[in-house]
This record gives C-alpha cells, sequence and structure tokens, in this order.
C-alpha cells in the first residue's frame, strides 16, 4: 500500500511542477512581450517592460523551490496563488480568477497533497 501511494504522490509531484513550469512560463513571456510596444517596441521596448514580468518570473523560482521541496514550495506557490487574487484583481473577473489565480492555488495544494502522501 505504501509503494502504491509513493507512486501516486511522486506522480501528482511531477505534473504539479511541470504544469507550474509550462504555466509560469507562459506568464512570464506574456508579461514581457505584451506592453513592450508601449515602449516603442523591439528589444529596447521588451527591456522597458521587464518589471512587468517579475511576479511571473518570481513564480519560476518558486517552482524551483517546490522541485526541491514539496511542503515549502507547496505553501508558497498556494499563498503565491492567493495572492495574484489580489495583487491582479483576479476577483473582478471570472476568466482572470480562472486562469491565473484558481490554476496557481491548486496546484499549490497538490504538491502540498504529494507531500503529505510521502509521509504517512
Amino acid at each position: 500500500m505504501k509503494k502504491k501511494t509513493n507512486k501516486v504522490a511522486k506522480y501528482l509531484h511531477y505534473t504539479a511542477v511541470i504544469i507550474l513550469l509550462v504555466v509560469a512560463a507562459f506568464w512570464f513571456i506574456f508579461a514581457l512581450l505584451s506592453g513592450a510596444e508601449a515602449y516603442g517596441g523591439g528589444l529596447k521596448g521588451i527591456l522597458m517592460n521587464s518589471p512587468n514580468a517579475l511576479p511571473w518570473l518570481l513564480l519560476l523560482a518558486f517552482v524551483y523551490v517546490s522541485w526541491k521541496c514539496r511542503l515549502v514550495g507547496g505553501i508558497i506557490i498556494t499563498l503565491a496563488g492567493i495572492c495574484t487574487i489580489f495583487a491582479f484583481d483576479t476577483f473582478e473577473s471570472i476568466f482572470s480568477f480562472l486562469f491565473i489565480s484558481l490554476p496557481i492555488t491548486l496546484l499549490g495544494i497538490i504538491l502540498i497533497v504529494s507531500w503529505y502522501l510521502t509521509r504517512k
């Protein structure tokens, strides 16, 4: 039974981390490029717009932490997902909430569950 639980926990961990990498990379690239035209476009515009991508770079760092330590990373990512509700005002739009805040929060919870399953 323990072997099966560890297998499920490992699957949950790897799946959550891979999905988080995809989500964080997508939003990082989107944030980096989406406002670059306002600064004249091109490399200069991307560099001028780069502070908008910092929250997503931070999420990538949190994903790295969760790769090394499921519990700590899961807690940080869950809190980061909750913080996005207020930082990006995703509670004002169901679309924003469903595609930004909810996935990050749920994936953080999945990391915590995977840690709990290996603990038992």
